[in-house]
C-alpha cells in the first residue's frame, strides 16, 4: 500500500489544481556526458592498456506554487557510468564495468503558511539502473528503496539560482531486494524489509564567479527508531547496528567553462552501519560535454 502511494505521489505534485495559481511552473533539465579514452596498438611496448570510461548525468528540477499556501517541487537525478578496460598480454576489452549507478526521484509538498517552520510531506524513490552484483542473474531497478516523511521545514533563503532550506520529521523507509539467491533452497526470493524514524534533510545551492561556477550540498540524516528485522538480530554483534543513524552527504562543484564544456567535481559521504563499519567515500572529478534543455 505504502509502495503504491508513494509511486503516485510525483505526480499528485505535479499535476493537481494546477489551475489555483497563475504562476507558472518551474522547469530545469540539463545533462551532461563525460568521457575518458586511452587506446594502444597491439605492438605497444612500455605495459600500458587501453580504457574508456564514460558517464551520463542528468537532473531535472520542476516546481510550481500551487497555491498560496502550497508549493510543490519535484527532482530526478540519473546517473549511469561504465569502465572499459582492456588485457595488457592479449589486449583484448575485458566486460565493462559499472562506475556509477543512480535513480532518484523526490517530490515535496511544501505548505507555505508564512510561520517560521511550515508542514511538509514528502515522498522519496531511490534505485539504480542495473545490479549485477549476482554473477548469475542481472537484475534491472534493483534494489529500491521507498521514504515517506512529514514534518517541518524552514526555508532560509529561496531566490533565483541561490538556495538553503531544511527540514525534519518522522519518516518511513521501505527496502525491496528482488530476486535474492537462496542457498539452502536454490530458490529466487524477494527480501522485505521496513523500519522508521528520525529524518533531517538540508539542501543547499550557491553560484559563484558570475554564475559560471554551482556548489550544491544536500546532507540526509535518518535515525531509525524501530526496524522489522530487529527481532532476527538479536544474541548477533550486529544486533544494534540498525539503531546508528544513516548519514548522506553530497558535495558537487560544476564549472561552466563555456557553453556547452563543463567541468565537474563530486564527493559523496556515505555512513551507514549495517553496510559497513566506517564510512565511505566516493569522489570523481570529470569534464565533458553539457547541454541545458531549459
Amino acid at each position: 500500500m505504502r509502495i503504491g502511494l508513494l509511486a503516485l505521489l510525483p505526480f499528485t505534485a505535479i499535476f493537481p489544481v494546477s489551475s489555483v495559481s497563475g504562476q507558472p511552473w518551474h522547469n530545469e533539465i540539463d545533462a551532461n556526458l563525460m568521457l575518458t579514452q586511452s587506446v594502444y596498438s597491439d605492438n605497444w611496448v612500455g605495459g600500458e592498456a587501453g580504457s574508456i570510461s564514460w558517464t551520463f548525468n542528468s537532473n531535472w528540477l520542476a516546481e510550481k506554487q500551487l497555491h498560496p499556501a502550497a508549493r510543490t517541487k519535484s527532482t530526478l537525478k540519473l546517473a549511469f557510468g561504465q569502465t572499459h578496460s582492456q588485457d595488457q598480454e592479449a589486449r583484448k576489452w575485458a566486460r565493462p564495468l559499472k562506475s556509477t549507478d543512480l535513480i532518484e526521484l523526490e517530490s515535496v509538498l511544501h505548505f507555505t503558511l508564512q510561520k517560521v517552520l511550515d508542514p511538509f510531506v514528502a515522498g522519496r524513490v531511490e534505485t539504480q539502473f542495473l545490479d549485477n552484483r549476482d554473477s548469475q542473474k542481472d537484475r534491472y531497478f534493483n534494489p529500491a528503496t521507498f521514504t515517506e516523511s512529514l514534518g517541518l521545514t524552514r526555508i532560509f533563503i529561496k531566490e533565483d539560482k541561490r538556495e538553503w532550506s531544511a527540514r525534519i520529521g518522522a519518516a518511513l523507509r521501505q527496502h525491496l531486494n528482488r530476486d535474492v539467491l537462496n542457498l539452502e533452497t536454490q530458490r529466487r526470493e524477494t527480501e522485505v524489509s521496513s523500519d522508521g524514524g528520525l529524518e533531517f534533510v538540508s539542501d543547499f545551492r550557491i553560484p559563484m564567479a558570475q554564475d559560471r561556477i554551482t556548489f550544491s550540498s544536500k546532507l540526509t540524516v535518518f535515525r531509525a527508531l524501530f526496524y522489522s528485522e530487529s527481532e532476527e538480530l538479536e544474541g548477533l554483534p550486529e544486533r544494534d547496528y540498525w539503531q546508528s543513524p544513516d548519514i548522506d552527504w553530497e558535495n558537487t562543484f560544476t564549472a561552466s567553462v563555456t557553453d556547452y564544456l563543463m567541468v565537474n567535481l563530486y564527493v559523496q559521504f556515505l555512513y551507514d552501519k549495517q553496510m559497513a563499519l566506517g564510512g565511505r567515500l566516493k569522489q570523481s572529478l570529470s569534464m565533458g560535454v553539457t547541454y541545458k534543455l531549459m
